[in-house]
């Protein structure tokens, strides 16, 4: 090769090295700074005065370090020529790299709403713990659910309840040590580990002071909103060796408290295991039950007491389970909307319904109206809501259909009156509002409930001849929902002094109740059953006037 060649060459390589994108320097075996190309020189003198040390540290490895405002990779190895040592380090500029790993590692186990650990974080920081726990190693695990925490949301709005949960995490962690963790593991779920903790009484008192300051108010977008939340408590070593078992210990410990008074603090003990299994033996028979359509309907009717004429029927769900015994909703309801559950049994039970609707003319009565019970979780369903009244409206019969909701369901700011009642209008159905009475309704809520009937509790009704307040109250109610459009219809009418009350004091007409009928299976009502007395004979007569177009129809709905 000539002079001319190597001259060429070293300019070339002179050129590239200056050119790369990668930091290039080279060290003698003094630690001096022999070369350096420009991507190098932009990092500034600091980082190749420290990169022998580096080389020293990781010799012919590859180390992350911060240079600057950036991370860079840098990758060192020795190099001889001419029997001299020479240390030759790049560097690659890795700082999107690091931001995007530590990016995906927050998503990984950061919350983004909170800024607490997710729930994969936790878990592997109890499971570590556990692991590496001595024989007196002792801390609490307690898990916190935020008391009707979709009111805040349908109420309020989403908004607000996003700021009310990074308050409660706000408050939770101000309560809390260094070496204790607070987590979100769900919408409105926290989990807390407390460790170490010495005995049963402290932790008790601590978890007690957290649950009372949740139970202050928060002042958001100008509401003071009230926010509690229900508190179950498991300890290690006493209640489980695992996080999963002192996971579901505290878990069955806060649905104890749910079950009672809202906004307590329990601590696991072993009955609750057993609770918690017969809860799950239920749940397990309420999914068979759906799969198996195990669903029906008991139907009462609504009777205008003057006449003792069947108004209209009200469609109550019972559920027939796998040894043929009947349960009313009030023994796995409250279960079944936890679960969700509730809205494929409520689809079961309107589908019976429409199937029954000769049977219901039969007995009842062409054309009467046929009441539908929705829970208040259901009604602010939009997508649920839809698809009933989709499914409503292609019977072409809708305009029969009441749809019966709780009060609470109207007083869910805008989403039900905005969204869900246009919907049932389109459809010609009516809404009723149920147990009247017993909810939270404030007058000024219930100016602007656009429903067709009021359906008073029957806490008001019994034994209304004997008590002068509930007389007063009753009449309220009654001339309230008049003056709004509304009938009126008494719930739970059992005796013969309550309808001459209601018939002699009242403008009361239609009532409901066991003195006029049982709620009955469809295969229960049959033309052979003995006579029921006056003044409950019209729906007998009812009864035995249809039996022979009855008894074809029965096997069909079977």
């Amino acid at each position: 090769m000539t002079e001319r060649s190597v001259t060429h060459l070293q300019n070339l390589l002179e050129v590239i090295l200056q050119a790369l994108p990668v930091g290039i320097v080279v060290h003698d075996d003094l630690g001096r700074c022999i070369l350096a190309n420009a991507a190098t020189q932009q990092l500034g003198t600091k980082a190749t005065r420290d990169l022998p040390r580096a080389a020293l540290t990781h010799p012919d490895g590859v180390v992350v370090e911060p240079v600057g405002e950036r991370m860079m990779e840098v990758q060192v190895r020795s190099v001889k020529v001419d029997e001299e040592v020479y240390t030759l380090t790049s560097l690659v500029d890795f700082t999107h790299h690091h931001r995007l790993q530590r990016d995906l590692i927050n998503r990984a186990y950061i919350d983004a709403l909170t800024g607490l650990p997710n729930r994969t974080m936790f878990e592997q920081s109890v499971e570590e713990l556990v692991a590496r726990a001595g024989r007196t190693d002792r801390f609490a695990l307690a898990f916190i659910d935020l008391d009707n925490f979709k009111h805040i949301n349908d109420y309020y709005s989403h908004a607000a309840g996003d700021a009310v949960l990074r308050r409660v995490s706000d408050r939770i962690r101000g309560a809390l040590r260094a070496s204790d963790m607070l987590a979100r593991v769900g919408g409105d779920e926290f989990v807390l580990l407390l460790n170490p903790v010495t005995d049963r009484a402290a932790t008790f008192a601590a978890i007690t002071e957290i649950s009372e300051r949740l139970k202050q108010p928060c002042f958001i977008d100008g509401h003071e909103i009230f926010a509690s939340a229900s508190i179950g408590v498991s300890l290690f070593p006493d209640h489980g060796a695992t996080y999963e078992i002192l996971r579901c210990r505290a878990d069955n410990a806060m649905y104890q408290v749910k079950g009672g008074v809202k906004g307590g603090v329990s601590l696991f003990d072993e009955t609750m295991s057993h609770a918690a299994t017969a809860r799950m033996a239920v749940e397990q028979r309420l999914r068979l039950a759906i799969r198996d359509r195990r669903f029906c309907c008991a139907f009462q009717p609504k009777v205008d007491m003057r006449t003792h004429t069947v108004l209209g029927v009200e469609v109550l769900l019972r559920w027939r389970d796998e040894h043929g015994t009947i349960h009313t909703p009030g023994n796995f309801i409250g279960l079944a909307i936890e679960l969700g559950l509730i809205n494929e049994i409520t689809l079961q039970v309107l589908s019976e319904t429409i199937r029954s609707i000769p049977v219901i003319d039969d007995i009842f009565g062409t054309g009467v109206s046929i009441s539908l019970n929705i829970a208040a979780k259901q009604a602010c369903d939009v997508p649920f809501m839809t698809q009933f009244c989709d499914t409503l409206g292609k019977t072409g019969m809708a305009s029969r259909f009441v749809l019966e909701l709780t009060e609470e369901a109207f007083f869910t700011k805008g989403l039900f009156q905005r969204e869900v009642l246009p919907c049932i209008r389109a459809v010609g159905a009516r809404v009723s509002i149920d147990n009247f009475g017993v909810g939270y309704s404030s007058l000024a809520a219930l100016a602007e409930i656009t429903a067709d009937e009021l359906k008073i509790d029957r806490s008001f009704i019994t034994d209304i001849h004997k008590r002068p307040r509930s007389q007063i109250l009753l009449r309220a109610i009654e001339s309230l929902g008049l003056a709004l459009g509304m009938s009126v219809v008494a719930e739970g009418v059992e005796t013969h002094e309550e309808v001459a009350y209601l018939l002699g004091a009242t403008q009361i007409r239609c009532a409901q109740g066991y003195y006029f009928a049982k709620p009955m299976l469809i295969d229960q009502i049959d033309s052979t059953n003995e006579r029921i007395s006056a003044p409950r004979g019209i729906y007998q007569q009812r009864q035995i006037s249809s039996g022979r177009a009855y008894e074809t129809r029965k096997s069909a709905l079977r």
